[in-house]
């Protein structure tokens, strides 16, 4: 199934993460990890049209193997072993002519891996470790090859239980990451049914059920533009949407529920912590979840009682997204409360994001309220994340919402110097401020007002970041709190 976007533009150029580079960078230190990480995954080889660049691919195979010996460099580290891995099997056996030297070279690639498991990061870094192990059990006969195969099931069997919660998300809290696991588990399917190996073929209908349970829960968290709500690390362009999944899952014979009717108005996802609110012309997606596992909370943002909001099909408002990893300021600032809708005080972050995939001091929802009536719906919840300031301020959101209008009500318990309930609006709506009320209109003449009913009304001006590697101005709606509560009701 061919789900990348092309990345090779020619033999010698490739593009990532809206970035251009050299083919042969593989190791050079001014590009950033992630770009060469990229550069050594091969996800052109299974791209869209990537038949047409049969030739190229070929060269490109012949000459990884030729520049980068084993064990050194980025290539041979765990992760992008794995991806690439999968990736060449992949095209192996669409193409059904690989060359002798590109065999031995796999193998060798599958016996590093299996010495150099991730057990140190887990998560889907692990999970994408015994993802290519099994893909080269399969593909390969013999002792070594039953022997990382083996591995491979022992791994799943765990991670899968774990990693996949009861609701269907993926225990990391991103969406992003969350689509990338079903299509791994999708792949592991494929290839599973390929083969036929008794030992894999007895976990089927399980795995089955599984992506069938991880599909309702990315439909939920998916906004009608079709792409991801941005909690956590999340942006498009890195994963398959849900469209593709749900193509992909169908191709496979994989059974999956009916998205096609019409919503509920409320979608509990209880054992991850969102929920999404429903009307004809709106969805909003709100974030009661914690950060992230407690042991690996390396993608998390600090982000708590955050929340997005499409109307009319498109996105109104938006958290910041992500842009890049690694240590930098902007990394550090696209973790930050700040970037986010929900309410910042004293300037400092809900959950203390540090380093590029750190976390200290984490915030924990608590006291989730659920009221379903047939005005509307109430939703509130708090969170423990400023416990650690001097004041102890204990900050509680509710939202209301009628399918016309969303109430967004934050109350501060404790002291506090000051405090804002940030509201950050999709690049695509023109925004007007008088006094308290905002009005935002879009291209179509679609047409929404925010009404600042406590609080103290600004705006000022932010970036958006939907992809990697892309930064788009955009606005932000700040509301200062003039005491202990702040309150907008948004109509549209």
């Amino acid at each position: 199934m061919r789900l990348a976007p092309k990345s090779l533009l020619c033999e010698s150029q490739a593009c990532f993460l809206n970035q251009l580079g050299g083919t042969r960078d593989w190791n050079d230190p001014k590009k950033e990890k992630l770009w060469l990480y990229n550069l050594h995954y091969f996800d052109d080889l299974n791209s869209i049209n990537g038949a047409e660049r049969s030739l190229e691919h070929r060269q490109l195979i012949a000459r990884w193997i030729h520049e980068n010996p084993a064990p050194q460099g980025n290539g041979w580290e765990p992760y992008p072993l794995s991806l690439r891995i999968v990736n060449w099997i992949k095209w192996f056996l669409q193409e059904q002519s690989p060359e002798a030297l590109w065999l031995q070279s796999l193998a060798l690639q599958a016996k590093v891996l299996s010495q150099t498991l991730e057990y140190h990061l887990l998560g889907n870094h692990l999970f994408s470790n015994a993802k290519a192990l099994l893909f080269t059990g399969l593909y390969f006969e013999g002792r070594e090859a039953n022997a990382w195969l083996n591995v491979a099931l022992n791994i799943l069997d765990r991670e899968i239980q774990e990693q996949v919660l009861l609701d269907g998300g993926n225990f990391e809290l991103s969406p992003m990451y969350h689509a990338t696991i079903t299509q791994d588990m999708l792949d592991l399917i494929n290839m599973v049914q390929c083969y036929g190996h008794p030992e894999t073929a007895k976990r089927l209908s399980d795995w089955k059920a599984r992506v069938n349970q991880m599909l309702t829960w990315l439909d939920a968290m998916t906004h009608p533009d079709g792409e991801v709500a941005f909690f956590n690390d999340s942006a498009r362009g890195i994963a398959p949407t849900f469209a593709q999944l749900l193509d992909y899952a169908e191709a496979l014979g994989v059974d999956s529920a009916d998205f096609r009717g019409a919503r509920p108005r409320l979608q509990h996802l209880k054992d991850t912590g969102y929920l999404r609110l429903n009307s004809a012309d709106a969805a909003v997606m709100l974030d009661a979840a914690k950060v992230g596992p407690d042991y690996i909370p390396g993608h998390a943002h600090a982000d708590s009682l955050s929340f997005e909001l499409s109307v009319f099909g498109k996105r109104l408002l938006v958290n910041s997204g992500t842009s890049c990893y690694g240590t930098s300021a902007e990394r550090l600032r696209q973790r930050g409360t700040a970037a986010h809708n929900t309410v910042l005080i004293d300037n400092e972050n809900s959950s203390v994001v540090w380093n590029g995939f750190r976390v200290a001091q984490r915030a924990y929802p608590k006291g989730l309220e659920i009221a379903e009536t047939a005005a509307g719906i109430k939703v509130g919840c708090s969170h423990t994340g400023y416990r650690w300031l001097k004041g102890k301020p204990h900050h509680r959101r509710e939202w209301l919402f009628d399918g016309r209008n969303l109430a967004v009500s934050d109350t501060i318990v404790g002291h506090f110097n000051q405090a804002q309930a940030r509201y950050h609006l999709h690049p695509d709506w023109h925004t007007e401020l008088n006094d308290n009320e905002l009005r935002c209109s879009d291209a179509a003449g679609n047409r929404v007002a925010f009404l600042v009913v406590k609080g103290r009304a600004s705006i000022e001006g932010s970036t958006y970041h939907p992809e990697f590697g892309l930064s788009i101005p955009n606005k932000v709606l700040v509301v200062d709190f003039e005491s202990a509560e702040a309150e907008v009701i948004v109509s549209w």
